[in-house]
């Protein structure tokens, strides 16, 4: 039981963060500054890719948890969540972690913390 919990406490970390990743789009789009349409048009795509993948993830993870919790496809699904998170993790901190604006730097945070949970709830 303690290993579901701690899956859908990451679950939804990475959802939360997803969420509140579309929410300022247009904001971030536009501290650019003058950029050609087909560049805001690009931030604007990668900007909310962003947010509903770590969105998906996040209820992938606690879509699988509530079907079966101890299936093999569960478990597969909670280490590739693990493997992806890390990834972002990595590129948030080569990247992201670099950018004065504060709520960069906690991305790799979350990621890490939300994989860390998962990983509790594929090992205990």
């Amino acid at each position: 039981m303690l290993n579901q919990i701690l899956a859908y406490i990451g679950a939804g970390f990475v959802s939360f963060w997803g969420i509140a990743h579309l929410f300022p789009t247009k904001n971030v789009v536009a501290d650019f500054g003058e950029i050609t349409e087909d560049n805001r048009n690009i931030i604007t795509m990668e900007w909310i890719v962003e947010g509903v993948a770590l969105i998906f993830i996040g209820a992938l993870v606690a879509t699988v948890t509530v079907v079966d919790p101890t299936s093999a496809v569960t478990q597969a699904v909670y280490w590739l969540a693990v493997i992806g998170l890390n990834t972002l993790s990595l590129v948030s901190l080569f990247t992201g972690f670099k950018v004065s604006f504060f709520t960069f730097k906690l991305c790799p945070v979350i990621f890490t913390g939300a994989s860390i949970l998962v990983l509790l709830g594929i090992l205990l």
